[in-house]
């Protein structure tokens, strides 16, 4: 009798479990959804049109993430000026002065798809944000060793069947777009007037293992952490210049690199068709097309980020 009585016990209670774990999952999917860029947050720098997004492949989120950063919306630059100036940073004021004519993205991807994966970007993307914040105060900029320093709390803090490709860039209104690549495809460049994609010179494409993959060699806490693999060097930041009017630069996961259908892979032939297509419209139209076609070409088997960048 005993038995039976546990045993109804326990059927009676799951319909409340059940609803608890659905009531958990419905708030984090509310927390990672507020972490999604508003159109607002999207850098206005002169000469240049962006806009960009993410395709979750199950559900509202995933474990890609596009993080924009407006220095000169999101922070208090004149503020930051004052302080440097007032304290003889003659080169932290020249800094936060670029920032000014400079506009950010960071395109973070988890490995796996599922919504818990979001976690992952969460947590990196708060990171990034506040690391952001003390890179500003300190040098005027943001610098590659926040991203040493990412890297390495990753490697401490996630586990090891998990990993993160990073890809955080920087276009001036000088046509020049500085980044680092960790894992991630490189951009795509096309030329308005060549009508085409660009090749780039392999000596202008440094690429490093994903986050938290391999600790960083040249952080001051490199004795407290061990690491079978070693540790990974230095990150060197990549420098390109946009040449013409109309170029376009496409930033995108791999989940539009690997992206194939019936007739192969979309990348880079029908791509390159479809924005020599758009190539005339703006950013935003730009992305709706793309967005528009990839998944009319096949239905995506991976999150799927994309933003458009293109000199008006």
């Amino acid at each position: 009798m005993g038995q039976r009585e546990m045993s109804l016990s326990r059927s009676e209670t799951s319909p409340d479990q059940l609803r608890r774990l659905t009531r958990e999952l419905e708030n984090f999917q509310e927390i990672a959804q507020q972490l999604v860029p508003l159109p607002g947050e999207v850098p206005t720098i002169r000469g240049f049109d962006m806009w960009g997004g993410t395709l979750p492949l199950a559900g509202p989120v995933g474990g890609d993430h596009i993080t924009y950063v407006d220095f000169k919306q999101r922070f208090d630059l004149r503020a930051r000026i004052d302080r440097a100036r007032a304290a003889g940073r003659l080169d932290v004021v020249e800094n936060l002065e670029r920032c000014r004519r400079t506009g950010g993205v960071a395109l973070i991807d988890v490995s796996g798809h599922r919504m818990t994966d979001a976690l992952l970007a969460a947590m990196l993307h708060q990171a990034f944000l506040l690391g952001a914040t003390y890179e500003l105060d300190r040098h005027g900029q943001i610098t590659r060793h926040l991203f040493e320093h990412l890297n390495t709390r990753f490697y401490q803090s996630s586990g090891t069947n998990k990993f993160v490709s990073f890809i955080y860039g920087e276009i001036s209104e000088d046509a020049t777009f500085r980044f680092l690549s960790a894992g991630q495809p490189f951009p795509t460049v096309f030329s308005f007037r060549h009508d085409r994609f660009m090749e780039v010179s392999p000596h202008l494409c440094l690429s490093f293992p994903p986050l938290g993959m391999m600790p960083s060699f040249n952080v001051i806490d490199r004795s407290t952490t061990p690491s079978v693999l070693g540790f990974k060097e230095g990150y060197e930041i990549n420098e390109w210049t946009l040449m013409g009017r109309g170029d376009i630069l496409l930033l995108h996961s791999d989940g539009l690199t690997e992206h194939s259908g019936p007739t192969g892979p979309y990348v880079p032939n029908h791509l390159e068709q479809k924005v020599r297509e758009v190539k005339h419209l703006g950013a935003r139209q730009i992305y709706d097309a793309l967005v528009s076609d990839l998944t009319a070409f096949a239905q995506p088997a991976d999150d799927v980020s994309l933003v458009v960048i293109k000199q008006a």
